[in-house]
């Protein structure tokens, strides 16, 4: 039986893309603040933050899970 790594170096590959994509979906999502807590300002809102860094978290979680399908695929295939 061999004790190596459960998954394999694409599965590793994919799940620090994965991991690389959500921390860059949460870096778009920084900002937007105001110093001044009396003054309203509205860059908060706006399509990167309210629309393009989800989409881009999603995506890092879609290709996380799909590394993990790999290794569940790896162990069928062999027969675990």
């Amino acid at each position: 039986m061999d004790k190596g790594m459960a998954t394999n170096r694409k599965g590793l590959r994919l799940m620090i893309i994965g991991v690389l994509v959500m921390i860059a979906g949460y870096i778009l999502m920084i900002g937007g603040g105001s110093d001044d807590p009396q003054v309203f300002n509205y860059a908060m809102f706006d399509f990167r933050r309210l629309t393009a860094a989800p989409i881009v978290i999603i995506c890092g979680v879609v290709i996380v899970v799909v590394a993990i399908m790999n290794v569940v695929r790896k162990d069928k295939e062999e027969g675990k």
